[in-house]
């Protein structure tokens, strides 16, 4: 029996069987495009997911930025309080040794009681000591300086002295020449007794005003030295006189 026209377009898109429908052309064309409307939607879910999941690898990122800045900032801030407490201590050690050191801020100041001395009065004390310290040693080089001299001349006296020493052990004999005490006596006593009769003739004592004058008067005429030496001269011809 010979097969109906379209009978194996109808095998190929279906077998028609009881109770079931034809599934034609159209039936099919609807079934791809819901199975293609479910694919793109579940691409669609999977982007929309995809992009809604965070990016927790760079927001470790940034947030391992910023925990740095913010630990580098406060490290900074720590050294700088610490650097400025180091400051005030030396600072305030400072302070607390020079009034160890000064003897004037140790003394107590009635004129401020017994309050604590402030920086100013501490520095100007300090400044007036140190300026006393200052006096103190151009007082002592002056006095050393003066020591010296003394010392040099101390020196140069024993060198004299051990010179004389030396002669006089060289020259045991020179002694026995030498005049006594009584004969310079005596020079001294000629001298001074022209001296005085001299002063005597010459000299008013009627006020002091005259006195003064007369004085320096005959102080200016008896006094000169070609007078004087004629005077030596006489009286150590009537001491040798006397001796021989």
């Amino acid at each position: 029996m010979a097969e109906p026209p379209g009978g194996a377009a109808e095998d190929s898109w279906g077998k028609v069987g009881p109770g079931s429908r034809r599934a034609g052309p159209p039936a099919l064309f609807m079934e791809n495009a819901r199975k293609g409307s479910i694919v793109s939607r579940a691409n669609s879910i999977g982007s929309t997911s995809a992009s809604s999941v965070p990016n927790t690898d760079d927001e470790d990122s940034d947030y391992h930025q910023e925990s740095y800045k913010e630990s580098y900032k406060d490290q900074r801030r720590r050294a700088h309080t610490q650097a400025e407490q180091k400051r005030r201590d030396a600072i305030k050690k400072g302070y607390n040794d020079l009034q160890a050191i000064v003897p004037t801020c140790e003394q107590q100041d009635f004129s401020i009681g017994s309050q604590k001395l402030s920086k100013a009065i501490v520095l100007q004390k300090t400044i007036d000591y140190i300026q006393f310290l200052h006096k103190e040693k151009k007082k002592q080089e002056e006095e050393v300086s003066t020591l010296r001299k003394d010392v040099m001349a101390l020196k140069i006296m024993k060198v004299n002295y051990e010179q004389i020493v030396k002669a006089h052990q060289d020259n045991p004999n020179e002694g026995k020449n030498q005049v006594s005490d009584e004969v310079k006596f005596n020079v001294f006593q000629g001298i001074m007794d022209s001296l005085f009769q001299s002063f005597n003739a010459s000299i008013s004592v009627t006020s002091f005003q005259e006195l003064s004058a007369c004085v320096f008067s005959w102080i200016e005429e008896q006094c000169k030295p070609q007078t004087l030496r004629d005077v030596v001269i006489r009286v150590l011809h009537k001491v040798k006189s006397q001796l021989y």
